[in-house]
């Protein structure tokens, strides 16, 4: 059976404006977590996306 891989794709909204302390108002992703996202692992992307960017989502509310 040939393993099947899915793209961990960037949670970009193209609402890209940043706070004041470099959040971007649309994916929630610090400016450096965007700069860095290319060079990110699957583990690292994964874990942005299930587990840090959905707790700043519920303290932005």
């Amino acid at each position: 059976m040939i393993p099947v891989y899915k793209a961990i794709l960037s949670p970009c909204v193209g609402v890209c404006a940043l706070d004041d302390e470099g959040y971007c108002q649309g994916c929630l992703r610090h400016v450096d977590e965007i700069a860095r996202w290319s060079l990110m692992g699957d583990d690292e992307r994964l874990r942005l996306m299930d587990e840090v960017l959905p707790a700043r989502e519920v303290r932005r509310r």
